[in-house]
């Protein structure tokens, strides 16, 4: 069977950016963050929060996160490994508990504050030590190691 290139109806990158062949509909979402199949959507948050993964698929970021920022695609990222987690049936969750690999965490408002009984403790909600949390985490601080190193390396070659 013949292979044509660039026929399919699959993303593809163009400058860095990307798009989708035969897109005769517009998804809802912020154009300048869009990521395919997910509505990335700009919202007031409260409680200092910057990004949630929402159950429909969506992802909110904070009005308060300056577009194209560094701190933007930072979150956006964080938010993004959330939203696949949920769509491989890993995490879940909803107002009373959070699910993640089969096991239930109880979930609730405490003073304000969304907290998770894990190990034995109330934690607030987005603490890095929660295994849901490990690896949009670990994946933040690869990406800021990666950034310092190259800032480093351009540096010395001034």
């Amino acid at each position: 069977m013949a292979f044509k290139l660039g026929s399919g109806r699959s993303p593809f990158a163009d400058r860095g950016e990307i798009k989708r062949k035969h897109g005769f509909g517009k998804e809802g979402g912020d154009n300048d963050v869009s990521v395919p199949g997910t509505p990335v959507l700009r919202k007031d948050l409260k409680g200092g929060v910057m990004g949630e993964a929402n159950n429909d698929g969506s992802i909110y970021l904070s009005n308060k996160l300056q577009p194209g920022s560094p701190e933007e695609r930072q979150v956006l990222l964080h938010e993004m490994v959330h939203q696949k987690d949920m769509k491989l049936g890993k995490l879940s969750y909803a107002d009373d508990h959070i699910k993640w690999n089969g096991e239930t965490f109880e979930r609730k408002t405490i003073k304000g504050k969304d907290m998770i009984m894990y190990e034995g403790q109330w934690t607030e909600a987005g603490h890095d030590h929660f295994p849901w949390e490990k690896m949009p985490w670990g994946l933040q601080d690869l990406i800021l190691e990666s950034l310092v190193i190259i800032m480093m390396l351009q540096l010395m070659k001034l």
